[in-house]
């Protein structure tokens, strides 16, 4: 194909760019839509009125609608969005930089997405949207089970979610950890909740307490209610989680000063799981809890972890060298960047 652009380019020397230009304008329609000229204008770095001109022409190939809410990509514009993806994606370097990325972090595959989500949280959104993408192709027919973990990154990956996903499976979400203890809409149970709804599917909470002492666990695993949830949990064939900064996470889940300052003084740099682990991929300290261990993921078929932004580069990189094989990651070019360039 790069040998193919090569004579396009000889023959038509502003083909490839006018084609990047429109893609890149149909791909900030979708992060943004219903969305005005002028928003989009300010957004691509366009005149409003070379906005309209181009809007209008992809108005004409009938590849967007334009009315008083705004402009939205019809279904052909949708459909042209995603078979021309991995041409883009070639021609922007995207795919070779994912596929380093992949190697570098010795896992099964990368997606990034573009921007930095420490930024802006349209490109969070993005990477929402960019899971169900990845879930579309990945999970079977059928059944399965999903273990979904918290945060605020999940709650964007759960409102990105459509009805989609339940065509030929039949999905059951629950949570991989307890749920009191934190920001409610943050909790793995919401979070599983809120997926469901979005696809039509079952789930199943677990009312514990997210930290508990070891012998408050043995008492609670013995009750059948628990114990049964539990099962499930355990049973599950697909984990979708994200990865938090360590002291950050440390801090949201108001530990205390003195393990806080143990954490930096252990050089903590990533969580996931309750896990903290430092930049060699050590486990420096393990919250006592009930649900899904950091080992019970190599017993998964699928492992979906997202994360983005250049503050979580470190993270990210460090949680790679204790994550199963089986993960697929999806992040921006702010982590991917950060990482790369080392």
């Amino acid at each position: 194909m790069n040998n193919e652009w090569h004579w396009i380019n000889k023959i038509v020397p502003d083909l490839q760019e006018k084609l990047i230009s429109r893609y890149l304008l149909l791909e900030a329609i979708a992060q943004l839509q219903p969305v005005g000229r002028r928003t989009l204008a300010d957004k691509m770095a366009l005149s409003e009125r070379s906005m309209r001109t181009e809007t209008e022409n992809l108005k004409d190939l009938n590849l967007v609608s334009i009315d008083k809410v705004g402009m939205q990509l019809t279904s052909s514009g949708s459909r042209l969005l995603k078979e021309l993806k991995p041409t883009i994606d070639k021609l922007l370097g995207r795919q070779q930089r994912a596929e380093q990325l992949q190697r570098v972090l010795g896992i099964q595959c990368c997606t990034i997405v573009p921007g930095n989500s420490d930024e802006s949280q349209d490109v969070l959104e993005t990477m929402g949207k960019t899971a169900e993408s990845v879930l579309l192709d990945q999970l079977p027919e059928g059944e399965s089970i999903i273990a979904v973990m918290g945060g605020s990154t999940m709650v964007s990956v759960a409102q990105q979610m459509t009805q989609a996903l339940t065509k030929n499976r039949q999905l059951t979400f629950v949570p991989a950890r307890g749920g009191i203890g934190e920001a409610p809409a943050l909790q793995a149970n919401a979070v599983s909740a809120k997926m469901a709804e979005q696809t039509g599917s079952k789930f199943r909470s677990l009312f514990i307490p997210e930290s508990i002492s070891k012998e408050a666990i043995a008492s609670l695993q013995s009750d059948p209610a628990i114990s049964d949830i539990l099962d499930l949990i355990k049973s599950s064939n697909v984990a979708i989680h994200g990865i938090g900064e360590a002291i950050q996470m440390a801090e949201r889940r108001q530990m205390s000063q003195t393990l806080i300052q143990t954490l930096k003084k252990k050089r903590a740099v990533g969580e996931a799981f309750g896990y903290f682990f430092d930049e060699d991929g050590n486990v420096v300290y393990k919250l006592p809890r009930i649900g899904l261990q950091l080992e019970d993921l190599a017993k998964k078929d699928f492992v979906l972890a997202v994360a983005g932004g250049s503050l979580k580069a470190a993270a990210i990189q460090a949680y790679a060298k204790i994550a199963p094989k089986q993960t697929w990651l999806i992040t921006d070019e702010g982590a991917a960047d950060m990482i790369l360039k080392k």
